[in-house]
């Protein structure tokens, strides 16, 4: 049930911050907000249900680390400072992506500078992240089967004459 759920929640985050990176309408402080919330509810129900030590919130990360990248302020040297310690599950080129996509929906909120994704860039340079923007959604984890072993053993097992099965013999 564990690994199921993980799985489940590395394709909602892969799905949702591939949409984020795709499309500029979605992309604003409010939406940031909303994914927040909604993430929040993602992890009081897996507290919930006592499966927390599964890894699926952990497989959340990026997704969160991108809603607080739309909440977060973008003017000052110190603020490109919070968002390169902050992102750290978040590529450069996502971070880029996110960050000139930003779409304000208000008149309190201003538009992202090229001067500041500058900024951003040239800290990030020394990072060595995978060239891909998107997250590939079809990854699976691998499954793994506890051992459990049989307090049956072998020489005890009789086999039916009906299974036809006289190839296999006793030793």
């Amino acid at each position: 049930i564990q690994q199921v759920f993980k799985q489940l929640f590395y394709m909602i985050n892969a799905v949702t911050l591939n949409n984020l990176l795709l499309r500029k309408d979605v992309c604003s402080w409010s939406t940031g907000m909303q994914l927040r919330f909604n993430i929040s509810q993602l992890e009081e129900w897996l507290r919930g249900k006592n499966l927390q030590q599964s890894g699926a919130a952990q497989t959340l990360e990026p997704l969160i680390q991108a809603a607080q990248l739309l909440q977060l302020k973008k003017k000052t040297s110190e603020d490109a400072e919070a968002i390169c310690s902050l992102c750290t599950s978040l590529t450069t080129q996502q971070i880029v992506k996110i960050l000139n996509l930003y779409t304000p929906v208000n008149e309190f909120e201003e538009r992202v500078t090229v001067a500041f994704i500058r900024n951003i860039q040239k800290q990030l340079q020394e990072r060595n992240d995978p060239p891909q923007l998107l997250i590939d959604f079809k990854h699976i984890f691998p499954v793994l089967f506890p051992f459990n072993p049989s307090a049956i053993t072998m020489d005890s097992i009789h086999l039916p004459a009906s299974l036809n099965l006289d190839f296999l013999n006793k030793v």
